[in-house]
């Protein structure tokens, strides 16, 4: 199957939809799995395993079916796909296996990580992050006369500590209820919405791409000051983008065609991250936090995803969805 110009590599003609599905056994092979090319963000840890390679093709041929038609209608035929979920869920690992099988039915496609797109590095968005549940747990206590005594070097204490954020703590110190409460209500105000995020830039770059740009150039990010840069990218020869991306089937991002939802819950989420160990404060209280706000956040953009996806592999329909998570809570 070849539905490219051989000079240019662009897609000259109509994609035959059938004739894909009735070729996808024979690229399901993978001699190795450390050969796929993943994502563009920097040092990120990515495993491909098994079952990240069975929910991948339970995916594929229901990806293709909304894809094709999209393709074909586009006048550069390019399209965008965005692959989200929890933290954990295997967003990398599929959304890199999804465009190793686009590229072998010669769809070319390039995975992009959204995690290059905070307006801060990772240490100082973590900072960030910790500094407004702070700040707005301490006006909460102000507003509601509770920051009197000796609670505010109580308080120094537990945060010191990381457990101002622990709702453990809150039978021994009543009034904590209140800082936790608004200091959430503020860190909700902030996760995965254009104060954390520069959505218009990854807005822009799917614009570009999908008006037909050759090359464009993408943000990379690391861990430290020095770690910032940008790469021309060469799309010429690309049609698809897929984004993997916690905040991917984010409001505020314009342009993504597919939307696929990577489902699981709070707790299957911390497990993996654990077992990855990711960061240190892994466990900590405010990293559930985080986690249980992310959530939340996903369950209310899921009714937009065009295909939801169990950590099974099961392919939920919106109400089947929203039932399991309401089971789970």
């Amino acid at each position: 199957m070849n539905f490219k110009d051989n000079e240019t590599g662009r897609l000259n003609r109509v994609i035959d939809l059938e004739s894909i599905l009735e070729n996808l056994s024979g690229i399901y092979n993978i001699d190795d799995t450390e050969n796929i090319p993943k994502g563009d963000m920097p040092g990120d840890k990515i495993k491909i395993g098994e079952s990240h390679i069975k929910k991948a093709q339970i995916i594929l041929p229901r990806l293709l079916k909304m894809l094709v038609p999209i393709l074909n209608e586009n006048p550069n035929k390019r399209a965008v796909v965005a692959v989200c979920g929890g933290s954990g869920v295997g967003k990398s690992e599929i959304a890199s296996l999804l465009s190793y099988y686009l590229n072998k039915l010669n769809i070319g496609s390039y995975t992009l990580s959204g995690d290059n797109y905070p307006h801060r590095i990772p240490k100082y968005n973590d900072a960030e992050r910790l500094r407004v549940f702070r700040q707005w747990g301490l006006k909460g206590l102000i507003a509601g006369g509770e920051y009197i005594g000796d609670r505010p070097q109580i308080l120094m204490e537990l945060q010191k500590e990381n457990q101002d954020s622990n709702p453990e703590l809150v039978n021994k110190y009543p009034w904590l209820a209140i800082y936790q409460r608004s200091g959430r209500s503020g860190l909700k105000n902030y996760l995965g919405t254009s104060n954390e995020i520069n959505f218009d830039e990854i807005s822009g770059i799917i614009s570009q791409f999908k008006n037909g740009a050759d090359s464009i150039y993408l943000r990379r990010m690391g861990r430290e000051e020095s770690e910032l840069w940008y790469e021309a990218v060469d799309f010429m020869d690309k049609n698809v983008i897929i984004i993997e991306w916690t905040h991917s089937n984010n409001d505020n991002l314009l342009g993504v065609d597919i939307p696929i939802l990577l489902n699981s819950t709070p707790q299957e989420t911390l497990e993996h991250r654990r077992a990855r160990n990711r960061d240190g404060a892994v466990d900590s209280p405010f990293t559930m936090m985080v986690l249980e706000i992310e959530q939340k956040l996903l369950i209310s953009q899921a009714a937009k995803a065009k295909l939801i996806v169990s950590k099974s592999g099961d392919i939920l329909s919106y109400e089947e969805f929203i039932n399991v998570m309401v089971k789970q809570q």
